[in-house]
């Protein structure tokens, strides 16, 4: 089974222990369209591409290490597209979960999911207790205070913003949890896999910024120019668009180069280089 067709079994394994009867049944189905079509899973896939650089030894613990991360991001969606943060219309090419299914219930949507994704983990224990416990340690700490997704949101209430805190909690967060729980997963020490993490996350940072600057609504699924319309600080804004693409280039390339040496580190290179194609406008990535 490929990666995406893994992740994908093992998030529609999740969502559905959320569905069951007497579940409410708008709100069961809003958990299913907020995580389906599934994007790019980008996350998912570094975490279940580091576990099998490590080994894998443990599937079905990294399979839900895999859709609970999953699960957490598309919370952060649909939160992030409510009125009271960016009140965006579209998400992945259609209607946001408020415009689909209410704002209540894509507030409680969002909830469930997040709620749902510590469930996964816990569950997980019947494979490995310890490795199910360090996986709900990390995946609560990239997404709450002080370091978190959370952080990030929270960040863009202040008025002097650090900016390297700003886009470590915002994007980067989620992507050293991936890394690092791809880790645990596979029975490794996570420490020396959060370089790797945060350096792909300040990358898919910047490409962000980016796209947002550079693509229309109908190419990126969202809204475009939100950076601009939000008066957020962005790495176009701040270096224009020739700096923020050489800046982009030059963190892949570090965390390229800090892959901790395992069995699958060629396979990981190949990986990043292939996932930050994916995200990159064209003309930025005909330099890669």
């Amino acid at each position: 089974m490929d990666l995406i067709s893994r992740i994908d079994q093992a998030v529609r394994e999740a969502v559905s222990l959320g569905q069951t009867s007497p579940a409410p049944a708008k709100l069961a189905a809003a958990l299913e369209y907020a995580t389906t079509p599934g994007g790019a899973r980008i996350r998912p896939t570094i975490l279940l591409s580091v576990a099998l650089a490590c080994g894998d030894d443990r599937p079905k613990v990294s399979n839900a290490a895999a859709a609970a991360l999953e699960l957490m991001h598309c919370a952060s969606l649909v939160h992030d597209d409510l009125p009271c943060f960016d009140d965006a219309d579209v998400r992945r090419g259609k209607p946001s979960v408020h415009r689909a299914f209410s704002e209540p219930l894509a507030v409680l949507a969002g909830d469930s999911l997040i709620m749902m994704a510590f469930e996964i983990l816990a569950r997980a224990a019947r494979e490995d207790a310890m490795r199910s416990a360090a996986l709900v340690l990390t995946l609560a700490r990239q997404s709450g205070m002080p370091g978190g997704i959370c952080a990030g949101q929270g960040w863009e209430s202040e008025a002097n913003i650090d900016m390297r805190a700003y886009h470590r909690s915002k994007t980067g967060a989620l992507f050293v949890a991936a890394t690092q729980m791809g880790a645990i997963a596979a029975g490794q020490d996570p420490e020396p896999w959060a370089e790797l993490g945060d350096r792909i996350g300040e990358a898919f940072q910047v490409a962000d910024d980016l796209r947002d600057a550079m693509l229309d609504e109908a190419t990126l699924g969202k809204p475009a120019g939100q950076d601009d319309r939000h008066g957020r600080p962005n790495a176009v804004a701040e270096l224009g668009l020739e700096g923020a693409t050489a800046r982009y280039h030059d963190i892949l390339s570090g965390a390229i180069a800090s892959i901790p040496s395992c069995p699958g580190e060629a396979m990981l290179a190949q990986m990043v280089n292939m996932q930050a194609r994916r995200v990159t406008p064209a003309p930025t990535a005909s330099r890669a």
